[in-house]
């Protein structure tokens, strides 16, 4: 049997394979299950004893040497289709690149970012990990408070977390700088939220801070009266509203008129004529103080918006899930600007 399975070598060695036919045909010869190795190895059982030792060591490296033919055949017929698919007719007209779109999130988020550096506000980042000191107390939240708990908070270790607010910026802020202090922080926040078509786990702030000697809320007022004048048009309406925030006091949140029914009441506005886009308020004297900054000397004011919902309202989009989703039949309406 083993001068068998030597001629049987000797005829693998010589076999040309010059094909994607000839392949196929090597393989049914030697390698499928009525081929000529199958049936040996079927042969191999009946021998005597005394002969496998030697007859099976030769039979294993005919088999071997069998497959790694096929293998490498097999490759370079494949690496010849893959660049004859590549390269293709080289006379055709090249494919048009389609261009991009930008994301109406960052396009608004760029519109509100250039009102602010008009005003003479700076742009600054912080961490998206935060520890207890930056994200809560710092800002004045209790012990108790409602927002430390788990079902708002994305807690990493007992002391670090995913920042819930942008305002953790304000805190890194009084830390490392003297007043006067005028930022705004855009940046990721995340709640541990149930996502719906109006709210997500993740989303996009923007807040900001001044602080300096004699700051009063009319300063707030005027600043904010400019913002939405300058993103949505003079003579729009606005209100402010009594509010509660622990950093803040006075706090406030402020509405405009709705920009889909201009005021007169829909079902996006809940038929109030008005949308909340921000909350604000004097920042607490605790605040300042917990942050090495005299109350007494200095005062400031401080506001939040989400990126997203104002995007929301501008664009006319009913599912915030669209903004995350990376759907390119939605992003592909917003031209690159």
């Amino acid at each position: 049997m083993i001068e068998e399975i030597k001629q049987i070598h000797e005829e693998v060695n010589g076999y040309a394979i010059q094909s994607a036919e000839d392949l196929e045909q090597f393989r049914l010869r030697f390698l499928s299950r009525k081929g000529i190795l199958n049936e040996m190895f079927d042969r191999f059982k009946l021998i005597p004893n005394d002969q496998k030792k030697a007859t099976g060591k030769e039979l294993n490296l005919l088999k071997q040497f069998t497959e790694l033919k096929f293998t490498d055949a097999q490759a370079i017929f494949l690496f010849n289709n893959l660049n004859s698919a590549e390269t293709g007719d080289l006379s055709l007209p090249g494919e048009p690149y389609s261009v991009g779109s930008r994301h109406p999130v960052s396009i608004f988020q760029e519109r509100v970012l250039e009102v602010f550096k008009k005003l003479g506000f700076t742009i600054a980042e912080g961490p998206e990990i935060e520890d207890d000191w930056h994200n809560f107390t710092g800002l004045n939240f209790p012990e108790n408070h409602p927002a430390r708990d788990m079902q708002d908070t994305f807690f990493i270790t007992q002391d670090h977390s995913l920042r819930t607010h942008g305002t953790s910026v304000q805190v890194r802020l009084m830390e490392n700088s003297k007043p006067p202090i005028r930022a705004v922080m855009p940046g990721r926040v995340y709640r541990n939220e149930a996502i719906s078509a109006r709210s997500h786990c993740f989303f996009n702030q923007i807040d900001g801070v001044y602080i300096d000697k004699g700051v009063s809320f009319a300063d707030l007022k005027q600043t904010l009266y400019y913002f939405v004048q300058e993103l949505f048009g003079e003579n729009y309406g606005i209100r402010f509203r009594p509010s509660y925030f622990p950093f803040t006091e006075p706090s406030a949140e402020m509405d405009i008129a709705c920009i889909i029914c201009k005021g007169e009441g829909c079902n996006v506005c809940k038929h109030t004529g008005w949308l909340e886009i921000l909350g604000c308020g004097m920042i607490d004297p605790n605040v300042m103080k917990m942050n090495g900054i005299d109350p007494e000397q200095y005062s400031g004011f401080a506001f939040g918006m989400g990126v997203e919902r104002t995007t929301m309202m501008l664009y006319g989009i009913k599912d915030i899930r669209l903004l995350s989703n990376n759907d390119t039949r939605f992003l592909k309406q917003f031209s690159v600007e």
